[in-house]
């Protein structure tokens, strides 16, 4: 444990100094040594970490409770549905915070270590992970007042007198990020009087005070616990705000950095296959900054700009800013790599495009947001004024408008071309579960709890489900039939790995089109999306590619045959939304 023992120490260090190092060192060596012989199956790598991911990796993003039926616990149901449904087509299952909670549809938490009982029980989750991989969430920023961690503080009780920030109500925080218009600080009753304790979220959901190492002693062992119950890749909420010094924005401070690569030196030590995921929804320059150098920080990050470029991409029928950004998608190492996705249980943010949208043209999304029946939340700037930070929409509904006449077969095509764009690019797809079943706007649960969000989380009665997913003419049919064709085909394709390079082609903006090559350069796939509502002519030299004059190629979403000119030239037609996979025949 030498060289593990010497980085989780230097570690330590950086955040708390030697002196509390030397302090809290023997109860973090116990706790891991412990848990090596309590699960010495989790301590050998079963493949290299370049391979921990490959093109067979889809991940599904839902709620514990999304699908229901009567007498049946949720989580038991959405298991059979997705085994029934899905086992072909993905290979992980990312379950939002399952646990018991007092808000935020689970992202306040009462108990890290429960599962909510109107869900169902850790034996649920276990089968689950039987026929999938699964992700857990760690919502170690904030924890619900509704917490024994917060009643203990109330009442004067150790240890958590000290689990949470208190802060003089005159102290000068306008330098402080906000991700909301909520107030920073919230008042509360203590046994000591009333106190002022830090509320990034919501005053439902107390940040917890990362310079007690105790809390983070506490919150390791939550980690730990979670990879005892099957979680093989862990999300890090809201993990940017974790560590606070007032004078500065709060905001991805060198604690925090070194705090995940703890977690991540831990793990490696005691389960070197789970994977840690970083949840940032900030510019993108700031997000890829948590993949360290490569090996020592998260394996994956959330791509929070896709989302709204993609959108941004379709509304205006050109593809030029979404394809100069994808051309700088790097990652340090070949260990690490992008989790993409287009939707999610909140919804679109628009923070991550300030550097690479101009206000206008964010403010073209607000627009177009509104007049599809979505909404949108704000944050508070320093200044006291207020900016978009999310729009919240179904994602089917912020690429179509739901009031238009158009026919349905162009709405889904034109929603298809959008997950063509998920799967295909380079990282692993995070697909959530309202765009995998062609989802719709729920505006009636926003009016029922109050909150923009709402409309984006409406669950599924499993009888209607079943019905409306074999029912040809659906929505729901189509776009589940045709996302299940785009998975199968990427599973069997090598150039889909996520290591796999990807060459961005900056030609016609009509198109997004990109190479996918694979890691051996045996095989490539050339991946073209019409972006537009109208027939395009694609017309551009393969050559660069390796594609030689007259080469046949196939298309491999639909077997059609396509052939190279003399001049190793690609010239063909693609439909309104079209998406084309081509790879060689030979």
């Amino acid at each position: 444990m030498n060289d593990a023992a010497d980085r989780i120490q230097d570690h330590l260090i950086f955040v708390y100094g030697k002196e509390k190092t030397e302090q809290i060192w023997p109860a973090l060596a116990e706790k891991m040594e412990r848990f090596r012989e309590q699960n010495p199956y989790l301590q050998k790598a079963t493949v290299p970490p370049e391979q921990r991911l490959t093109e067979a990796d889809a991940v599904l993003i839902t709620y514990g409770d999304q699908v229901q039926e009567p007498g049946k616990p949720p989580l038991q149901t959405l298991g059979e549905v997705l085994a029934e449904q899905a086992s072909d087509l993905l290979s992980s299952v990312h379950l939002l915070p399952f646990y018991p909670y007092s808000s935020d549809d689970g992202f306040s938490v009462i108990d890290y270590k429960q599962v909510n009982p109107a869900f169902g029980t850790w034996n649920d989750v276990h089968r689950i992970g039987e026929n999938f991989r699964l992700m857990f969430d760690a919502v170690i920023n904030h924890i619900s007042r509704e917490s024994a961690w917060f009643q203990g503080f109330l009442q004067g009780k150790e240890p958590y007198t000290d689990y949470f920030i208190v802060v003089d109500p005159n102290t000068d925080l306008s330098s402080v990020v906000r991700p909301r218009t909520t107030p920073l600080l919230t008042p509360v009753q203590t046994v000591h009087g009333l106190k002022y304790v830090w509320t990034t979220f919501s005053d439902d959901q107390i940040d917890l005070n990362y310079a007690n190492p105790q809390v983070l002693l506490d919150v390791i062992d939550v980690l730990l616990f979670y990879v005892e119950q099957g979680a093989r890749l862990i999300r890090l909420d809201a993990i940017a705000f974790l560590w606070k010094e007032i004078g500065t924005s709060c905001l991805h401070l060198p604690q925090t950095h070194r705090i995940i690569q703890l977690f991540r030196a831990i793990l490696d030590h005691v389960a070197p296959d789970v994977l840690l995921i970083t949840e940032t929804n900030v510019p993108h320059e700031e997000n890829i900054s948590y993949f360290g150098d490569g090996t020592n920080e998260a394996q994956m990050v959330y791509n929070f700009a896709l989302p709204p470029l993609t959108l941004h991409t379709f509304y205006t029928g050109n593809a030029q800013k979404l394809s100069e950004w994808a051309r700088t998608l790097r990652t340090p190492s070949n260990q690490t790599t992008f989790f993409n996705f287009m939707a999610s249980h909140d919804g679109v943010g628009v923070r991550p495009v300030e550097q690479i949208l101009s206000a206008q043209e964010i403010t073209n999304l607000v627009d177009r947001t509104l007049a599809h029946g979505g909404f949108v939340s704000y944050k508070t700037n320093p200044d006291g004024s207020q900016s978009p930070y999310e729009l919240n929409i179904v994602y089917y509904d912020a690429l179509n408008d739901p009031h238009s006449d158009e026919p349905q077969s162009l709405q889904v095509d034109r929603f298809m071309a959008s997950q063509a764009i998920l799967v295909g690019l380079v990282g692993v797809p995070g697909i959530y579960v309202h765009s995998l079943f062609g989802s719709r706007n729920w505006q009636e649960g926003v009016r029922l709890t109050g909150r923009n969000r709402t409309i984006n989380r409406q669950k599924f009665q499993r009888r209607d489900l079943e019905q409306e997913l074999s029912t040809p003419g659906l929505v729901r049919h189509q776009v589940f039939t045709r996302y299940a064709q785009l998975l199968r085909t990427r599973r069997r394709e090598r150039a889909f790995h996520p290591s796999a390079p990807m060459d961005v082609l900056l030609g016609d903006p009509a198109f997004f089109t990109f190479v996918r090559t694979s890691v051996d350069g045996d095989s490539r796939v050339l991946c073209i999306h019409n972006v537009t509502n109208r027939p395009q002519t694609f017309w551009e030299s393969v050559a660069p590619w390796g594609l030689r004059p007259e080469e046949a190629l196939i298309d491999l979403l639909t077997n059609a045959p396509y052939t190279t000119t003399a001049n190793a030239d690609l010239r063909l037609t693609v439909p309104p939304y079209g998406v084309l996979w081509l790879k060689s025949a030979g």
